[in-house]
């Protein structure tokens, strides 16, 4: 069966591992690097950035996990896990550490602050119809990508129009949004399908 891990330092590993049982696939926590032993993909949950970022350096998760990806580990990544995964990171801390993946600049905090919170609707066509109810907390959002990333979605309206908030680049993807609190299962579907093929 396919084990997928979840980075369960921080933020929303719960909803995630519920969202993954639910496509079918075994689950398991992922604190310290010998828990990265048999697992078929990783993925980094939403949550508070900096802080996964201090943990995961407490945890010596960092070299590691970056290693696992660079090596071709299928990756997912929501909200906060977004921001683990880019190449690069505007708006966060000088010692803030990624683990890669993705050629992309991510803003942190790009939306504003936690009042800024809001939900919209998104037309992605690799998930079919209708458009995706996502949730942003917080959220971050992708400020430029690199040749070989594929851009799933952007905010169709309002002051934001045109930002990029789901990107894939091989076999990692991310998000800016929150799909594991929606009940839409989409997301993972297709997360799940990408670790398959691998």
């Amino acid at each position: 069966m396919t084990v997928v891990g979840v980075l369960a330092l921080q933020g929303d590993v719960r909803e995630h591992e519920l969202a993954l049982a639910r496509c079918g696939v075994q689950t398991r926590k992922v604190r310290n690097p010998a828990d990265l032993d048999g697992i078929d993909a990783i993925v980094i949950p939403g949550g508070e950035s900096t802080t996964m970022s201090l943990l995961a350096v407490t945890n010596g998760m960092v070299e590691p996990l970056r290693s696992r990806i660079a090596s071709g580990l299928p990756a997912y990544g929501s909200c906060a896990g977004m921001i683990m995964l880019a190449a690069r990171v505007v708006d966060g801390r000088a010692d803030q550490q990624t683990f890669g993946g993705l050629d992309v600049v991510v803003r942190r905090n790009a939306f504003g602050r936690q009042v800024d919170s809001f939900e919209s609707e998104l037309a992605i066509k690799c998930l079919g119809d209708p458009p995706l109810h996502a949730v942003f907390i917080r959220a971050p959002w992708v400020e430029s990508i690199g040749p070989d990333v594929e851009v799933l979605a952007t905010i169709e309206s309002g002051p934001a129009t045109g930002r990029i908030v789901a990107v894939r680049q091989g076999p990692v993807l991310a998000t800016s949004f929150h799909p594991e609190l929606t009940g839409d299962p989409r997301v993972h579907r297709y997360f799940v399908e990408m670790v398959k093929q691998r």
